[in-house]
């Protein structure tokens, strides 16, 4: 017997409210046998969402490569986020804007009988539901985290936000299964990102990401930092970065929408830069509340 007892918390499927225990998805659903679609995970802060018109639109180019219709407009999605966000609060006995939370947002191709070629005209399976925000510990800020490398053995199109995760939940446990916070991923000797973030790399002062390709996720940070660094007068740039470069880093950085942005102190037992989080990374934190705050 399972022993994990789902929350009685509100989500949505398929046109309608109701909550994690009540609802129900065919076992014929694509999503269920291929992992045959695409989610976004949206951060709200004071009960409003950040960077909302940027999922949105990550959002329409995963459904795009997959060749999936995009079930509603942007103010439909916001609509049933904001509606989320409340049935959320209510449970807490809050306001909205009293909470913050991580929406998750999931559309699959539908239900049909097993076949590898997409089906035609089927209607796209819908579900979202919120739930707390766990952001990173004080600690963790204050001394950074440690994470171990490992060879990215993930498919090539990581460039759609897939429910196809088996790979990053294996590269993820690499980290779990030592204590560690992250896996930093490396392709060929050259950084990609991590299992579940995106990776930063600081050196001389400049704050570098891999190239936006086919084989890195786009995180929706991508962008904030690029604003960030532009706002502090920060040097930003991407190019491909070799492994030899992130352990010998001033400061290593991840983001992603829970962690925001975080150092790394420690990569496979070595101490990146001083071993304590550096005054890049304080700046672009700093930058991201004032960005939470607007």
């Amino acid at each position: 017997m399972n022993p994990y007892q789902l929350p009685d918390l509100p989500c949505y499927l398929n046109g309608e409210f109701t909550t994690l225990r009540e609802a129900k998805v065919s076992v014929m659903d694509r999503g269920f046998i291929f992992g045959d679609g695409v989610y976004e995970v949206v951060p709200v802060y004071a009960g409003r969402p950040f960077r909302f018109a940027q999922h949105m639109a990550r959002l329409a180019r995963s459904l795009l490569e997959l060749r999936i219709t995009n079930p509603m407009d942007p103010a439909q999605w916001r609509e049933l986020v904001d509606r989320l966000v409340a049935a959320y609060a209510k449970t807490l006995g809050k306001n909205p804007g009293e909470t913050d939370q991580l929406v998750y947002l999931q559309v699959t191709r539908g239900v049909a009988m097993r076949d590898h070629v997409m089906p035609p005209d089927i209607t796209p399976t819908v579900f979202a539901s919120s739930n707390r925000m766990s952001p990173p510990s004080a600690q963790d800020r204050a001394a950074g985290v440690a994470c171990v490398s490992g060879e990215d053995f993930r498919w090539k199109k990581a460039h759609i936000k897939s429910i196809s995760l088996a790979g990053a939940v294996l590269a993820r446990q690499m980290s779990a299964d030592v204590g560690a916070a992250e896996t930093v991923m490396f392709r060929d000797g050259w950084l990609s990102e991590a299992a579940a973030c995106n990776v930063w790399v600081v050196s001389n002062g400049t704050v570098m990401g891999a190239p936006k390709s086919n084989l890195v996720l786009e995180g929706i940070r991508y962008g904030l930092i690029e604003e960030l660094c532009g706002q502090a007068g920060i040097p930003f740039q991407l190019r491909p970065i070799s492994r030899d470069e992130v352990f010998a880093a001033d400061e290593l950085m991840l983001s992603s929408a829970t962690k925001e942005v975080l150092p790394v102190t420690r990569l496979d037992q070595q101490t990146i830069g001083t071993g304590r989080p550096g005054p890049i990374y304080e700046q672009l934190y700093a930058g991201y509340q004032r960005a939470k705050e607007k």
